[in-house]
């Protein structure tokens, strides 16, 4: 099996770094920038080829990966659909987490074999992302033929695989977006509270680092802590008034409480008449 890569970003360059590391015969890698295949060349050696031609990549490989961004997928499977005339005997995958198999439809049409893989993991840079891969869980999906192929390359480059239902794979993204990018977005309005007394984020390190370890512990609902959960009532109308002249933070606040309540419900923390005090505080600040 020879292995080739169209798009050398982070996701590209990083998995190509860790498949070849674990003995894959990568062929090469493309890309539209020159100072993203220098880049790639820094990580990956001298030794492969780098061109800004995709279709010598797909010429001279058996499995084919587009790690370009989400949105050219389409593009460059329908540039190579349309440049060849057979391509049976091809797998082609891209590292999207919330395309299913659509984009890459006009291959399948030249008789290639399809898949995605997705190493589900956050990709700031490529130093970060080769250290984090070998503990990730890497997600596939794709046609049958496909698989073999597929779930061997995605164990080598994380922990573990898992298949995943395409008609899912929207869910899937948005549950990342959920636990990863929002969660940055969440600490980011955190930090705007916390500018507000003069400190920065260091001091709340150890406890956003206890969180984590308590949730990977014990799960979410056995983590949380704070007012809503032990039924402080008072706090959280104290946090009400601060937040007031805050909408954004309040709207946030209110929202996350309400999940708030519902673990407290799930874990009976508090009496009945304190759940209905906080559930119309909250409802009142939804209105």
């Amino acid at each position: 099996m020879r292995l080739g890569i169209i798009g050398a970003g982070k996701v590209g360059i990083s998995i190509s770094y860790v498949l070849k590391s674990k003995g894959i015969d990568l062929y090469g890698v493309s890309s539209r920038r020159e100072e993203a295949l220098a880049l790639a060349k820094n990580y990956l050696g001298e030794s492969l080829v780098y061109t800004t031609d995709n279709f010598e990549i797909v010429q001279a490989c058996d499995v084919i990966g587009i790690t370009t961004q989400d949105k050219n997928i389409s593009v460059v499977a329908k540039a190579i659909s349309d440049s060849f005339l057979n391509l049976k005997g091809k797998i082609f995958f891209h590292t999207s987490g919330s395309h299913s198999l659509g984009p890459l439809l006009p291959l399948k049409e030249k008789g290639a074999a399809l898949g995605s893989i997705h190493p589900l993991q956050t990709f700031p840079d490529v130093e970060s992302a080769i250290t984090a891969l070998p503990k990730t869980y890497v997600f596939v999906e794709g046609e049958e033929e496909a698989m073999p192929v597929l779930e061997n390359l995605a164990q080598l480059i994380g922990f573990r695989v898992y298949r995943i239902e395409s008609e899912k794979k929207v869910i899937y993204h948005l549950a990342a977006v959920f636990v990863c990018n929002l969660l940055c977005a969440l600490l980011y309005a955190g930090s705007n509270l916390i500018d507000m007394i003069g400190f920065d984020l260091q001091p709340f390190y150890p406890i956003i680092e206890t969180t984590i370890k308590n949730v990977k512990e014990k799960g979410p609902v056995h983590s949380l802590t704070g007012p809503v959960v032990r039924g402080d009532v008072e706090t959280i109308k104290s946090h009400i008034e601060i937040l007031k002249n805050m909408p954004d933070h309040l709207s946030v606040y209110s929202s996350l409480s309400v999940f708030a309540l519902e673990i407290a419900k799930k874990r009976r923390s508090i009496d009945p008449q304190t759940e209905r005090e906080i559930e119309e505080i909250l409802s009142e600040l939804r209105r």
